[in-house]
């Protein structure tokens, strides 16, 4: 079957799709001043990997999530786009514990508990200076806020590798719920304070239909990734947390089956987000704030096909080698 098609015929967001006007300049950024400057120990003497890496266009992805922020408050946001790819691939082979010390080293620097110096983990300088970026627009309680998003992500990647590792296929609903978690998107939420300027009070980020519009926001992307990741996921033995591979397990049908289930399931979850975005509750002052908010992550899902869909690393066979990364650092 052709998946590309499915994702781009059948997979339909009713919300704009905007792009921020500073994406090549942040791209440049990323190319020249992170990717072969800063961080180019990485893979020092691995010119490919650095070129897949710009292929990426991680600046572009996250163009299409924060279409209206200004350069300045730009560049943050692309620091972390850049970090999720790389943690990704560096740590989707490793061990549990291994990823237990990554996780607490990582949390500790993005809250301000240890600095760069005092840790060791490769990307502890990147997470440094992006909390030193962050700090310039919101306050210290939604870098804790945003570090609680960053925390989710790690718990999801280590329930990956755990199953990754004993070859085993969690339930759907087990891995749909560790997906939302793993796609790392609930960070990015989070920082469309960055971009607007404003910065909502904790009830609003608790009350319960706001979190439940960020959970769908997290599991329609999923439910896409699931579709155009399936043939890399195969191919990388990543199957046992790719919801249409588990779907598949499950219900013991073929691919095809699969991909139009997860259709399925993102549908209804996609019509849930749209009814509590058309009947938000009464937020009072907040409330065009919230209903802006609320806007600005409808534009993530419609952003992320836009883009997504035009990327080698997700329609092809052009995304780093985690082996070639791993390897790297056991040099270090």
């Amino acid at each position: 079957m052709n998946t590309h098609e499915l994702l781009c015929t059948q997979f339909k967001y009713p919300f704009p799709t905007l792009k921020n006007p500073y994406a090549d300049e942040l791209q440049e950024i990323t190319e020249t001043q992170w990717i072969d400057g800063e961080y180019r120990w990485l893979y020092e003497h691995n010119p490919e990997l650095r070129k897949k890496y710009k292929k990426t266009k991680t600046a572009h992805i996250a163009a299409q999530w924060f279409p209206t922020a200004s350069a300045e408050r730009f560049k943050p946001i692309c620091r972390l786009m850049l970090w999720t790819l790389y943690n990704d691939d560096l740590y989707e082979e490793s061990e549990s514990d291994d990823i237990d010390y990554i996780h607490a080293q990582s949390i500790g620097i993005l809250n301000g508990e240890i600095n760069a110096e005092q840790s060791v983990i490769p990307l502890g300088a990147m997470l440094a200076s992006l909390r030193a970026e962050l700090l310039q627009f919101i306050p210290q309680e939604s870098i804790f806020r945003f570090t609680q998003m960053i925390s989710r992500y790690f718990n999801g990647l280590k329930a990956e590798l755990k199953y990754k590792k004993n070859k085993v296929f969690p339930t759907i609903s087990e891995c749909i719920a560790l997906r939302e978690d793993s796609i790392c998107l609930y960070p990015f939420l989070q920082l469309t304070e960055v971009e607007t300027g404003i910065v909502l009070p904790p009830k609003i980020h608790e009350h319960p239909v706001i979190r439940r519009l960020q959970a769908l926001a997290c599991r329609l992307v999923t439910f896409f990734n699931e579709v155009q990741s399936v043939v890399k996921d195969e191919a990388t033995g990543s199957i046992y947390y790719n919801i249409v591979k588990v779907i598949q397990h499950e219900r013991q049908i073929s691919l095809e089956e699969a991909c139009l289930e997860d259709l399925r399931l993102h549908n209804e979850d996609l019509k849930e987000f749209i009814t509590l975005q058309a009947s938000l509750p009464d937020f009072g002052i907040w409330q065009d704030a919230v209903v802006n908010w609320v806007h600005y992550m409808s534009m993530v899902l419609s952003g992320w096909k836009n883009i997504s869909t035009k990327l080698d690393r997700y329609n092809g066979i052009e995304f780093p080698s985690a082996a070639e990364l791993r390897d790297k650092l056991t040099k270090v």
